[in-house]
């Protein structure tokens, strides 16, 4: 449902504006909330609420009794925001996801299927050095 890649940036007051095809694409289904919280490899996920729901139905599922459990859930969950974007198209990032993220100004914002994620353009450009190489070999290991 998300796909692409698009550099923007953070205006004075920490927002950042979707790309106009999210935007067309959340009118078109009605998304009214997305969730956005910690995501791996020092990105930030954004859920429109469907599938925040299922990851968290998912997530609540894992034993409390485990510390992985535990301690997966808590930075997750302590770090998710529902927000709401404006007419516009745009989202206040607060501080403490900007930091985890390494935000500064300069973002990529990329669509991965049910996802969308928010980077920043250097720590992007490096990961996406560092795996580009990889592609191939990776699909060759996990795609049959």
């Amino acid at each position: 449902m998300w796909y692409g890649e698009y550099s923007h940036s953070l205006d004075s007051k920490n927002r950042f504006i979707l790309p106009a095809k999210f935007r067309e694409k959340i009118r078109e289904l009605k998304i009214k909330k997305f969730y956005v919280t910690r995501g791996l490899d020092g990105c930030l996920f954004v859920f429109d609420f469907e599938v925040w729901k299922k990851m968290e139905d998912k997530l609540k599922e894992m034993p409390f009794t485990k510390s992985q459990s535990r301690s997966f859930n808590r930075i997750y969950f302590s770090g998710a925001q529902e927000v709401v974007f404006d007419s516009q198209g745009r989202v206040t990032l607060p501080d403490y996801l900007k930091d985890f993220a390494g935000i500064e100004k300069e973002i990529m914002i990329i669509g991965v299927a049910d996802r969308i994620e928010v980077w920043s353009k250097k720590r992007w450009e490096k990961f996406y050095a560092e795996n580009k190489r990889k592609f191939e070999d990776v699909a060759e290991g996990l795609i049959e």
